[in-house]
């Protein structure tokens, strides 16, 4: 049977490249040959044995840019040779959220890489209908439509309007992306991070209109000041999944504001809720992407509205993915995001 090389943790702080058989596309599947993974900072919890959903051994990985060997007859316009991307988070079909049609909000989702195998091999398989055109973009990019997917359905969920005032708390690829969408609705966008580094490079390499270093409270406060007088933002978007960022969030948005959770949270926040009666603030939790999200977010990328190779830190042969995770372990801070590549997206298949 042949073979291929696959990218697994087998158990917390162990990665490996094992050699795994090429699996055989199921009815309605194609057959993909993997170019460039995106590393999700879930792979990289996988990899410290902190995510709450993964079981080892696993194969990892959900954001790709893959070519397209085997597919079936489809009216999804998927044809042999296509460099496509995909929406890599499984919905069961049949509880509430799924019959309501919120399918990324589905209670029995398994995503790729973490409940099921995800994409890190030579060659994989999806379903057809789950895969969509990179209509031109660069592999590097194409494997960076995901991440970005997850940042802009958490705006599109509190609709920033243009001329508002929105504040990102975390600098990583989400909270910059989530800056760089809520320009895209035409809205001020501002971030912070513990970070200095990555503030800096959010600014500078997206265009934002300003940021901070948020190493204490009278920080956030002068930020705020500064940025809005007493006002303080329209929008707050929580992109750390900590209780301090959460807390920040709620502070920071002005009165009648509105708020997203992005962020996975670890912990738990310990807050007195009057702040959200006093303001009517209204939160919002966002999770996953939709179909319609990828096809904004390709146009947006395909229109040369964001360089999302701009993000990227380091790329690592996918053969050496177990010293890549080491370094990745050991350098978190400076890394804002990491590309494992898989082969030279532009030769021969």
């Amino acid at each position: 049977m042949d073979t291929m090389h696959a990218i697994v943790i087998e158990a917390p702080g162990k990665a490996a490249v094992l050699e795994r058989p090429i699996p055989q596309p199921k009815e309605g599947e194609a057959l993909l040959k993997m170019l460039v993974g995106g590393v999700c900072g879930s792979d990289l919890a996988s990899y410290r044995g902190q995510s709450a959903y993964v079981s080892y051994p696993r194969t990892i990985g959900h954001e790709f840019a893959a070519q397209v060997v085997e597919t079936p007859p489809n009216e999804f316009g998927i044809r042999l040779g296509m460099v496509v991307t995909g929406n890599p988070y499984f919905n069961c079909g049949q509880c509430y959220s799924c019959r309501r049609g919120f399918v990324n909000a589905c209670v029995n989702n398994q995503t790729m890489g973490v409940q099921r195998e995800g994409a890190f091999s030579e060659y994989f398989t999806m379903p057809v209908e789950r895969l969509y055109d990179g209509q031109g973009i660069a592999p590097k990019a194409l494997a960076l439509v995901e991440p970005f997917c997850i940042s802009y359905h958490g705006v599109s969920r509190v609709r920033p309007q243009p001329g508002e005032k929105v504040l990102v708390m975390g600098a990583g690829a989400i909270g910059t992306l989530a800056a760089v969408a809520a320009k895209c609705f035409g809205a001020q966008a501002y971030i912070t991070d513990v970070a200095p580094g990555k503030v800096e490079a959010a600014v500078q390499d997206f265009g934002l209109d300003g940021g901070f270093v948020n190493d204490s409270p009278q920080a956030l406060e002068r930020f705020r000041q500064e940025i809005t007088g007493e006002d303080g933002f329209d929008v707050t978007v929580e992109a750390v999944g900590a209780p301090a960022t959460f807390l920040d969030c709620v502070w920071a948005a002005a009165s009648r504001g509105r708020m997203v959770v992005i962020g996975v949270a670890k912990h738990s926040a310990d807050f007195n809720f009057l702040e959200l009666q006093r303001k009517e603030l209204t939160i919002t939790g966002s999770r996953g992407a939709t179909k319609e999200d990828f096809a904004a977010v390709l146009k947006l990328v395909r229109e040369g509205a964001v360089d999302l190779t701009r993000l990227l830190s380091r790329t690592y042969p996918s053969r050496e993915a177990a010293a890549a995770f080491q370094d990745m372990d050991q350098h978190a801070v400076q890394i804002t995001k990491a590309e494992f590549a898989f082969c030279d997206p532009t030769s021969e298949i």
